[in-house]
């Protein structure tokens, strides 16, 4: 400890030597005041307005010490390149014990989408020189300046060697118990999505242990509903007792607005809780009533989370499916009317192929045809990987198709038809009931099997974990229900294969599988 405070007194009497004493002008005071927000508005809106920024509640935590703005915070806020933020640092300005941290995080913003740049920025001698007086001073940061702080270390590639990085790991080991509940399902966000070095997964365990202990301090069902999304998936105590807290045990209490919240992160993460049947009733009896009316956009995202968790009521499918309903969505050039109508109809092939009581209404045929925004989306490198390792593996196009949008809403990365023996049919000669307008009309031979080919980006999972999210689960379900074998093909899989000969007997043995699996039935 003693070593640690020398080596910290060393830098600042270098840094003041070098450094000539800067008037800090008159500022004004600032009391950062955030009231105390409910779920209304998440409730009154769709989904694409769901609280699930752990960094807007981090940023907006109330802050009680008085701060005197000056000339160098302006200066950071309002930089635009990081050449602006590198040069506080020639001598002409006065950094006080927060700067350096708010620099290193303006810098992390602005090269967000510039990870070339990071490399670069890393080996200059200012960038070291501030990190040097951030370890100087960094016993004197804020504790929410130093959650974001080191989520910003993680986002700008530091390496793990780094003693600045290292320093502020154990700077909030020390604050761990004076961190606010937000702080540490920010920073325990940050470990696991930013960080796969173990000395950061050591840091997450720390910081999943006093959320697991902590949990009461939850005060509002926003805070609740982002922690679960976020963080929830990490650790299977917090998430049952995240679960107890304005539910069950508050059930005459709860809020449909609450409930619409939970309700959706539920789906988001596929996540079941332990009292499914009395959650879900409490979920049916708040909505049977209240879903006529609220806003349409929201009516949807709260059928399709049930879909999503397998719970949707025949009357709530109806409810969304019905001709005057849908109607509005039909022909919508923004966004959100996009994202809400993809949601449609995946309600309603929910309806076709898992409910087969359903007795109607269904969307109209001219409405599940694909769409060309269905398929106008940026290429992935594994998506580019896979499409030319299946043509390689097909040989002739007639073998196979790829980029098949189905009336679902799900796109298939490639499908083949398999006869009995396992060799190949021309799929476009055979009558295909997934897609809205089928191009064959023979019907498939006898022991014919049809396989769907789904990759698996980083994204469509949880973090840390190898379980598809909500919405990636129904995709599966869909596929399977609509009479397909399904070949997975996840990136932690693929990332694994070098050659182009280790990619082709790849997806062929997965096929085998597949197929082989399907006759052990």
């Amino acid at each position: 400890m003693a070593a640690h405070l020398v080596k910290r007194c060393m830098c600042l009497l270098r840094e003041a030597a070098r450094q000539a004493p800067a008037m800090v002008p008159v500022g004004r005071l600032r009391l950062a005041r955030v009231a105390h927000k409910t779920l209304t508005s998440s409730a009154t809106s769709s989904i694409s307005h769901f609280p699930g920024s752990l960094v807007e509640l981090v940023e907006k935590e109330q802050a009680f010490t008085p701060y005197v703005e000056n000339q160098v915070d302006d200066l950071i806020k309002k930089a635009a390149r990081p050449e602006e933020l590198l040069e506080l640092l020639d001598g002409s300005h006065h950094l006080d014990n927060n700067h350096a941290a708010l620099v290193l995080i303006r810098l992390s913003h602005l090269l967000s989408e510039k990870p070339e740049d990071k490399a670069l920025l890393i080996q200059d001698a200012r960038f070291q020189q501030l990190l040097c007086l951030l370890n100087s001073q960094i016993n004197s940061v804020w504790h929410g300046t130093l959650s974001r702080l080191l989520r910003s270390l993680y986002a700008l590639g530091l390496p793990r060697t780094s003693k600045e990085l290292q320093s502020v790991e154990q700077e909030i080991r020390w604050r761990m118990r004076k961190l606010k509940y937000k702080q540490l399902a920010f920073l325990a966000d940050s470990c696991a999505t930013l960080s796969q070095e173990q000395h950061s997964q050591e840091l997450l365990t720390e910081l999943l242990m006093h959320l697991e202990r902590r949990w009461t301090e939850i005060e509002d069902g926003r805070t609740l509903v982002t922690i679960m999304m976020k963080v929830g998936h990490l650790s299977e105590p917090l998430m049952n007792r995240l679960e107890d807290k304005h539910v069950l045990n508050r059930a005459q209490d709860i809020t449909v607005p609450h409930l619409c919240s939970i309700l959706l992160a539920f789906a988001r993460l596929n996540f079941h809780p332990d009292q499914e049947d009395e959650f879900f009733s409490l979920v049916h009896e708040k909505l049977g009533s209240e879903l006529p009316g609220l806003e349409p956009a929201l009516q949807v995202d709260l059928v399709w989370a049930l879909c999503v968790l397998q719970q949707a009521r025949e009357a709530e499918l109806q409810a969304v499916l019905h001709p005057e309903f849908h109607i509005q969505f039909l022909g919508g050039k923004s966004q959100k009317d996009q994202n809400t109508f993809q949601k449609l109809l995946h309600i309603n092939a929910t309806a076709m192929l898992e409910h087969p009581e359903y007795s109607g209404p269904l969307l109209p045929a001219s409405a599940v045809a694909p769409r060309p925004s269905a398929l106008d989306r940026k290429v992935t490198p594994l998506q580019k990987e896979l499409q030319e390792t299946l043509k390689g593996l097909l040989g002739s196009a007639d073998r196979g198709s790829l980029e098949v949008a189905t009336q679902y809403g799900w796109v298939l990365d490639a499908e083949v038809l398999l006869d009995s023996d396992g060799q190949f049919l021309p799929v476009r000669d055979f009558v295909a009931p997934h897609l809205a307008q089928p191009t064959g009309s023979q019907p498939p031979p006898a022991g014919a099997k049809r396989l769907a080919f789904l990759r698996w980006e980083f994204p469509n999972f949880n973090t840390r974990s190898k379980d598809l999210l909500g919405r990636f689960v129904l995709a599966r379900r869909h596929i399977l229900a609509a009479g397909f074998l399904i070949v997975d093909v996840p990136f932690y899989e693929w990332l694994e294969l070098k050659s182009e000969w280790q990619k082709g007997a790849y997806l062929k043995d997965k096929m085998r599988k597949a197929v082989a699996e399907e006759l052990a039935k």
